[in-house]
């Protein structure tokens, strides 16, 4: 982790992440997307299936995904909050948080709300001071059993 001087600072650093992150991924820029990730980065977002490893895993993961929405004229935005941040001794952090996804139709007035999720992410501080994610686990609240 680079010479943060307070955790405030830190949760600063993770949010515009965050906040980068979500509008790469909401406008479909998934190369981009793949590159918050270290090179050997893990994200694992759909339920029942693998976890998607390096960033051209991802790329192809997340392009395989949104075809479901070739032919459905939609604008999902992702909302994450609650970001709880927990230091390890060796400058890793893991961060939990909750994401709702929203989905706006054209005509329709009011988003579709969900899924809701848990989100744990292994976050890293690249050489240059980047955040990156090490991994993601997403877990789906209808799922909760």
């Amino acid at each position: 982790m680079p010479a943060l001087s307070s955790m405030t600072d830190v949760h600063a650093a993770v949010n515009l992440h965050y906040a980068r992150q979500v509008q790469m991924l909401d406008s479909g820029r998934f190369e981009e997307y793949a590159d918050t990730f270290t090179a050997d980065g893990e994200f694992q977002h759909t339920p029942g299936q693998p976890a998607a490893r390096t960033r051209s895993g991802i790329v192809a993961e997340l392009k395989r995904f949104n075809t479901r929405f070739e032919n459905d004229p939609v604008q999902r935005r992702h909302w994450f909050n609650m970001i709880d941040l927990r230091p390890r001794a060796d400058g890793v952090l893991d961060a939990t948080f909750y994401a709702l996804v929203l989905t706006t139709r054209p005509g329709v007035k009011e988003p579709i709300v969900g899924p809701s999720c848990l989100v744990r992410d292994v976050l890293v501080f690249d050489n240059d001071g980047e955040v990156r994610n090490r991994s993601r686990q997403v877990d789906h609240d209808q799922l909760f059993s």
